[in-house]
């Protein structure tokens, strides 16, 4: 039997994404001239264009001027708090059902934008890490992510202060998750996480997890031979083991160890071997393949961060508040992008629905929005000049 046939215009998307933002962040309008609607149609245009707001407002032509839009926008911001709430609220609406009171592997990061100014009121604002695009200042927000049957949902973002330790972090973010009704079946974590005190908070609190083990002691051609974790990068053949971590305080965190071995066979230009060493407690794995193969599935919110930087609004304001701000619409951007693809992109079918990313990507989401806000908006065509153009274009 034929399916029915629809059509999903771009009013519907920019209906939708409105109403998300405006329902769940409440933001209050402060004047006559920029309402909160406005307000919102300026920072969207900013995403779907990847410029600022000082460009955004001079290009539509019922905006007010960009100062009015920075310090509406500055104004309407509530604390940190209030601020990740709202934001969290407006990225898990329209959850799907199944994910809701259900056990699901969840894959937290962290991830740095970075920063080369100076903090706006407190020096914990700024994060201090490797050195990365010329600086080693950043902002740093941490996400948790979801995936299942192809739907790659963010639940929850926070954002990272200098100094903070990373268990707090991940008990900011495993709270909200909760709060959702979703809860971990098993973390995926970075190698920044595999720390003793953030192996011991989650093995307090029982949470099973997988992570790589970072490479630490005498390197594998050392007279004295390899020391410490990097007895595993010497492996010959795949291979369970345990490893116990001591941090400077003496305190100690032990888990079981998978190590991966495999040829590259020219893969990506190299030659040799691979190995592959995972940190994991908790979990049973039927095999050394399913260890790697688990880890894997987390790659997809480095998939989520490529996306967002697709919709991240350039700015160089020093507010953290109004940055966390930016950060958080370009991700309910794309759990957008992910909610349409599920209910209305995908195809029914017995066994489960069919994903079909091709019918709209999320580009052409963003350039959607920029085509209804500018038509309902207008778009200032000229610039102001101290010659007349009748003589300029004469010449």
């Amino acid at each position: 039997m034929r399916l029915p046939q629809y059509t999903v215009t771009r009013q519907d998307v920019h209906r939708h994404a409105m109403h998300r933002l405006l329902t769940h962040l409440r933001l209050k309008d402060r004047s006559l001239r920029c309402p909160a609607e406005l307000l919102l149609s300026v920072v969207l245009l900013a995403a779907a264009r990847l410029c600022s707001l000082f460009a955004a407002a001079c290009r539509l032509a019922a905006a007010p001027s960009h100062q009015t839009v920075r310090t509406t926008l500055a104004g309407s911001l509530p604390g940190r708090e209030e601020l990740e709430r709202r934001l969290n609220r407006a990225l898990v609406a329209g959850l799907p059902a199944s994910l809701v009171g259900t056990h699901q592997p969840l894959a937290c990061d962290l991830t740095l934008r970075p920063y080369h100014g100076r903090p706006h009121e407190h020096a914990d604002e700024v994060y201090r890490s490797k050195a990365k695009s010329g600086t080693s200042h950043f902002h740093a927000y941490a996400t948790v992510y979801v995936v299942r049957h192809g739907r790659r949902l963010t639940l929850a973002l926070t954002w990272v202060k200098r100094g903070e330790p990373l268990p707090g972090v991940l008990r900011r973010l495993l709270h909200w998750a909760g709060q959702f009704g979703v809860r971990p079946r098993y973390l995926l974590l970075d190698r920044g996480f595999c720390t003793v005190d953030v192996l011991r908070f989650l093995q307090a609190g029982r949470r099973p997890f997988l992570m790589p083990l970072p490479l630490r002691g005498r390197s594998v051609d050392h007279p004295r031979g390899p020391s410490g974790s990097r007895v595993f990068a010497a492996a010959r053949r795949s291979g369970w083991s345990e490893y116990v971590l001591t941090n400077g305080e003496g305190r100690k965190a032990r888990v079981r160890v998978c190590v991966k071995c495999r040829n590259w066979n020219g893969e990506r230009g190299r030659h040799g071997r691979q190995r592959l060493v995972y940190a994991f407690w908790g979990l049973k794995p039927s095999s050394i393949a399913w260890v790697r193969q688990t880890y894997r599935s987390r790659f997809a919110i480095e998939t989520s961060y490529r996306q967002m930087n697709q919709a991240k609004v350039t700015t160089c304001t020093r507010n953290p508040l109004v940055r966390l701000f930016l950060v958080g619409v370009a991700l309910v951007l794309r759990n957008v992008w992910v909610w349409l693809h599920w209910e209305a992109l995908s195809t029914p079918r017995q066994g489960g629905r069919v994903l079909r990313l091709e019918r709209l990507r999320f580009k052409t989401l963003l350039a959607w929005l920029e085509d209804v806000i500018e038509e309902r908006f207008g778009v200032r065509d000229g610039t102001r000049v101290e010659r007349s153009p009748t003589q300029v274009f004469a010449a």
